[in-house]
């Protein structure tokens, strides 16, 4: 699975890319609302159990972005289905997710890979509706997902028991299929 945008390949995982992913965005700037740096092998480990895994038996994951200017690894940016503990009504509903490293942030590569993937969610899996989630204090996050068209869903937010205080609530947004269409 390969989608392009102007500057960006949006792909699926290899092997070769989790050393890299990893000593990129496994720092203390990037994992700050994600519970912190963790353990290089065992994110290895998790990210073949599951986004590799999803890539396979659904179709779409949490994609590699690779920029196609010196093709350096800079993230992810993807969707999958809402399973976290405590998710309530949006378990199963498609979530659009992001993580670059930082020498990415404020390139704009982010909003051009999540634009894409809602494209691909919306157009191509028929996606009524997709959800973003963070927490509070993740700024950038949440207005990244504003500038998207995703709006404030307050009565959708929940407490992830994966994550203490400073993490929790998990803060929900939302854009229908329609909102999303029309924008473009």
């Amino acid at each position: 699975m390969t989608i392009e945008t102007p500057r960006l390949i949006i792909r699926d995982w290899v092997e070769e890319d989790l050393d890299p992913f990893v000593r990129h965005t496994n720092t203390p700037a990037v994992m700050r609302w994600l519970g912190g740096v963790q353990d290089p092998e065992e994110l290895k480990a998790r990210w073949r159990e599951r986004v590799m895994v999803w890539q396979e038996t659904r179709g779409f994951t949490f994609w590699a972005v690779e920029r196609k200017a010196d093709g350096d690894l800079l993230g992810f940016c993807g969707l999958k289905l809402i399973d976290a503990p405590g998710s309530g009504a949006i378990e199963g509903v498609h979530e659009i997710g992001w993580r670059l490293r930082e020498d990415a942030w404020g390139h704009g590569y982010a909003k051009e890979a999540a634009s894409a993937c809602l494209d691909f969610a919306f157009e191509t899996l028929g996606a009524p509706r997709v959800v973003a989630i963070t927490v509070p204090g993740n700024s950038a996050s949440w207005g990244l997902m504003r500038r998207l068209g995703l709006r404030r869903r307050e009565d959708l937010d929940y407490e992830d028991p994966r994550f203490g205080p400073g993490l929790n609530p998990t803060i929900v947004y939302e854009i229908e299929a329609r909102a999303w269409l029309e924008r473009r």
